[in-house]
């Protein structure tokens, strides 16, 4: 695997060895010593799973306090804009974000350590999105930013009328009155 370090230390690109030939492919979604050699120690605890069609935008989400979760996200089917954004108020990348595309055809995964807002927009037809998280979801400690907040400049390619979002995404609050990490 290749581990890139993107702008906002931290959050990783991995790119994994694809083994391919006339029966398809082969590849090591993870691997626990390399993935700590490059990253750090990490312990997940749970895989997830959704299934999204075009247009669809989850997040801004994260969890508070002692529910944070750092997770490792991938697409297995389709296409995602992928966004992490950074909550920890001591950082020096404090409010940036790090967008990356991730697809069944790039096979990138896309690290987000805690004290990062998530969020992912589909961008074909279906999307399958798998990842792991390092702590149990805790419906009390759940927060969301709103994914247009200005401040945040979020560039997502999808016009705002094709966007499908939840009513708990239309609802969240801006960056500004969010909860941070310290």
């Amino acid at each position: 695997m290749v581990f890139i370090q993107t702008e906002i230390e931290g959050v990783w690109i991995i790119e994994p060895k694809v083994f391919s030939d006339a029966r398809g492919y082969f590849m090591e979604a993870f691997k626990k010593g390399e993935f700590e050699a490059n990253v750090g120690v990490i312990n997940f605890i749970q895989d997830n799973e959704s299934q999204s069609s075009f247009g669809v935008l989850r997040g801004l989400h994260y969890q508070k306090g002692e529910y944070s979760q750092a997770k490792l996200v991938r697409v297995i089917k389709g296409k995602v804009l992928d966004v992490a954004v950074d909550m920890r108020k001591s950082s020096p990348t404090f409010g940036r974000h790090v967008s990356v595309e991730l697809s069944e055809e790039n096979k990138r995964q896309f690290f987000i350590p805690r004290g990062f807002a998530h969020g992912f927009l589909v961008l074909s037809d279906e999307a399958i999105f798998t990842y792991k998280v390092d702590n149990v979801y805790a419906p009390q400690a759940e927060a969301s930013v709103l994914y247009n907040d200005k401040s945040l400049a979020i560039n997502w390619p999808v016009s705002e009328e094709q966007l499908i979002l939840s009513d708990k995404d239309r609802a969240a609050v801006t960056f500004e009155n969010s909860s941070f990490f310290i």
